[in-house]
């Protein structure tokens, strides 16, 4: 069994991996000596500036106000399959059975600091990021989705790395 490794995911590779959205894991920095709190989320995200884009929901009962403005790491994850990577496959000969379902892995993660955008005017460039692109929603409320309250979020990484699997 060979062992797993990796390369630095191309800027462009990267912002095609991320598309105008998709789903990823939002991970908030807790007190010292505490796991982060994670939650699954849909994103959308600005290749030109390299901006996240959330629309966040939080119980009434939750502790939102003790991790907002903590540091966050968002991560996208997934295996990747294209015709381009296929032919490339076959060109250079590599052997698919020796990959987790025939699928190249790739991952992104960004790091920084949320800023909410609620109560910011609809002229700001933030807000227009956040009109620019596609947030997936997915219905995993107990209540029909247009009764949860969400609230805009943009995070515009401090860092951001992507890695792929070395083939």
């Amino acid at each position: 069994m060979r062992g797993l490794r990796w390369v630095t995911l191309p800027e462009d590779e990267r912002n095609a991996f991320l598309g105008d959205g998709g789903t990823g894991v939002l991970s908030f920095g807790a007190g010292e000596g505490e796991p982060p709190r994670s939650l699954p989320v849909s994103y959308g995200y600005a290749a030109e500036i390299e901006q996240f884009y959330f629309k966040l929901s939080f119980p009434p009962a939750s502790s939102k106000d003790e991790v907002i403005d903590n540091p966050v790491s968002f991560v996208v994850f997934g295996p990747v399959s294209s015709e381009a990577e296929d032919e490339k496959e076959s060109v250079e000969g590599s052997d698919r059975a020796e990959r987790e379902n025939g699928h190249q892995w790739k991952s992104v993660v960004a790091t920084g600091r949320l800023e909410e955008l609620t109560d910011l005017p609809s002229e700001s460039a933030a807000v227009q990021g956040l009109w620019a692109v596609d947030i997936p929603g997915f219905e995993v409320f107990e209540k029909p989705r247009e009764d949860v309250e969400f609230q805009d979020f943009c995070l515009d990484p401090e860092s951001i790395t992507g890695r792929k699997e070395a083939i």
